[in-house]
C-alpha cells in the first residue's frame, strides 16, 4: 500500500510538468526549467530528489495509519493507543480512525456480552436434568444437551446435523414431531425408550425465534414411575398380608361366637391360641414396617463400636442353634480370630445374620446343613450364610430384597417378607452391600460386606 501510494503521488505531481515540458516548450516556467536543467544539472537532481522525498513523506503520512489500522483491526485497545499517539495524522484519517475505533469497541463489547450469555446458556443446558433437543426445518437435529444424549444413549457428534428419525429411532418422537408441525402448537406424550427410561416429552414450535424449528423438552420420569410402582405394590402387598390374618381372626371370632366355648372348651382353646398367633404376626408385621420406615428415613441412629467378626458370628449362631437343632440341621461356623475388627452397630448386624440364618433354616429340609462364615477381602470383611436348601429361582434373585417379595409363597406364609429388605437397609447404612447366589435344588448363599475402617 505504501509503495503504491508513493508512486501514485509522484506520477500525479509530475504529469503537469511533463505536459508543459514537452507540449508547451515556450511556456515561461518550462523555459526556466529547461535552462536550469542545461546549466545546473546537479541542482536539478537535488530538487528532484527532494521532490521524491516529499512524495514519500506524504505517502507515509497516509499509509502508516492505514497499515496500523489493518494490522490491529482485532485489537481495539492497541488502535485506541495509536489514535491518541498519532495526532499528526491528517484530519480526514483521524475522523475515519475514530469511527472505525468506536465501531470496533462497540462490536467488542457486544461480543463480550454475547460470549458471556452464551457461556451461561451453555452451562444451563449442560447441567439440566431435563433433555433438550431442537430440530430445524429440514428435520435435522441442530441442538442437543448431555441429558438428552444420556436418555437416548447417543453422542452430540452423532446427533448434530442428522435427522431426528436417524438419531432417536423411536416412533413416538416422530409422531410427536408430525403432530406438532401439523397443529402449530405444543404437543405432549409419554413413552418408554429402548433403554428402559420412561420420559415425558413436550414438543413446542419455535415459529417466532426459529421458524420451522421444534423444541423437544424431555423429562426423565423413570424414578418417579418406579416409586409409583413401588407405592402401588406396597399398598397391594400390605393389603394382601393383612387380609390373611384378619380373615383368620374373623373366622375364629365367628366360631367362638357360636357357643364353642361352652360346647367344646378344649377346641375353643385351640382357636384362642390360633388367634393369639395371628395377632402376634400382625404385631410383628406392624413393628417391622415401622422399623423399615424409620431405617429408610434415616431416623435410626447407629450405635457403632469396634467388634470382632468372630464374636458377631458366635453371638448370632448361638441364638439360632436351638432352632436349627429342632429343624434337624447341622449349624457350622467358620471365622478366623485374626480378622480385623470392624466399626459397626453390633445389635443391628447381628439381626441381619439372624434373619439370614432364620431363612436358611426355614428353607432347608431336615438332614441339611447351614454354615455361617466370614472372610477378609480387599478393604472389607465379607459375611456369608450358606445352606443346602431348596434354592431360589434365577428370576427371583434380583427381587428378594424388596419389601414383601417372597420367592416361594407356599413355603413362607408365616413370614412377613420384610426381613431381607430390613437387612439390606441395615447393611447399606454401614456402607456395605448385600447379595445372594443360588442354584435351585442345591442351596443358597447370602453375602454381605462391611468396610474395614482404619
Amino acid at each position: 500500500m505504501r509503495n503504491s501510494l508513493f508512486w501514485r503521488i509522484l506520477v500525479i505531481t509530475l504529469i503537469p510538468w511533463l505536459v508543459l515540458y514537452f507540449l508547451l516548450p515556450e511556456f515561461g516556467g518550462v523555459l526556466v526549467l529547461k535552462t536550469l536543467v542545461r546549466e545546473n544539472p546537479l541542482g536539478f537532481s537535488i530538487a528532484a530528489l527532494l521532490f521524491m522525498i516529499l512524495a514519500f513523506a506524504i505517502s507515509r503520512l497516509y499509509t502508516q495509519p492505514l497499515e496500523a489500522l489493518k494490522k490491529n483491526i482485532h485489537e481495539p485497545q492497541i488502535l485506541s493507543q495509536l489514535f491518541y499517539k498519532t495526532r499528526w495524522m491528517p484530519p480526514e484519517l483521524q475522523l475515519v480512525y475514530k469511527e472505525v475505533l468506536d465501531t470496533l469497541l462497540a462490536l467488542k463489547k457486544d461480543r463480550e456480552i454475547f460470549d458471556a450469555e452464551k457461556a451461561v446458556y451453555s452451562s444451563i443446558l449442560s447441567n439440566m436434568n431435563d433433555g433438550i433437543l431442537v430440530v430445524d426445518g429440514q428435520g435435522n437435529v441442530s441442538l442437543i444437551n448431555p441429558s438428552a444424549c444420556a436418555i437416548f444413549n447417543v453422542s452430540s457428534q452423532d446427533a448434530l446435523g442428522h435427522s431426528l428419525v436417524e438419531v432417536i429411532r423411536h416412533f413416538k418422537m416422530n409422531e410427536l414431531l408430525e403432530k406438532t408441525l401439523a397443529a402449530h402448537s405444543p404437543q405432549m406424550d409419554s413413552f418408554e425408550t429402548a433403554y428402559k427410561n420412561y420420559i415425558r416429552c413436550i414438543a413446542t414450535p419455535l415459529d417466532r425465534e426459529m421458524p420451522g424449528s421444534i423444541l423437544f423438552l424431555m423429562q426423565d420420569l423413570t424414578r418417579i414411575r418406579q416409586l409409583e410402582i413401588i407405592r402401588r405394590d406396597f399398598v397391594s402387598n400390605v393389603s394382601h398380608e393383612l387380609r390373611t390374618p384378619l380373615t383368620s381372626l374373623k373366622l375364629i371370632t365367628e366360631t367362638l361366637q357360636d357357643n364353642l366355648l361352652e360346647e367344646d372348651p378344649q377346641e375353643a382353646q385351640k382357636f384362642l391360641n390360633r388367634m393369639a398367633a395371628e395377632i402376634d404376626n400382625l404385631n410383628q408385621m406392624v413393628e417391622e414396617l415401622l422399623e423399615l420406615s424409620r431405617i429408610e428415613s434415616g431416623l435410626v441412629p447407629l450405635e457403632k463400636s469396634w467388634v470382632e467378626p468372630a464374636g458377631l458370628i458366635d453371638s448370632a449362631a448361638d441364638r439360632m442353634a436351638l432352632q436349627a437343632q429342632r429343624a434337624g440341621l447341622s449349624l457350622a461356623r467358620s471365622c478366623s480370630p485374626a480378622l480385623p475388627r470392624i466399626f459397626i452397630d453390633k445389635s443391628r448386624l447381628e439381626r441381619v445374620l439372624v434373619n439370614l440364618l432364620h431363612n436358611a433354616i426355614k428353607f432347608t429340609p431336615p438332614g441339611g446343613s447351614v454354615e455361617l462364615a466370614a472372610i477378609q477381602e480387599t478393604g472389607q470383611v465379607v459375611f456369608s450364610v450358606r445352606d443346602t436348601g431348596i434354592g431360589i429361582q434365577p428370576r427371583d434373585l434380583e427381587r428378594i430384597f424388596e419389601r414383601f417379595y417372597k420367592s416361594d409363597r407356599s413355603r413362607s406364609e408365616s413370614g412377613t417378607g420384610l426381613g431381607l429388605s430390613i437387612s439390606r437397609h441395615l447393611v447399606e447404612a454401614h456402607g456395605g452391600r448385600i447379595w445372594a447366589e443360588s442354584q435351585v435344588g442345591q442351596g443358597s448363599t447370602f453375602f454381605f460386606s462391611i468396610p474395614i475402617t482404619r
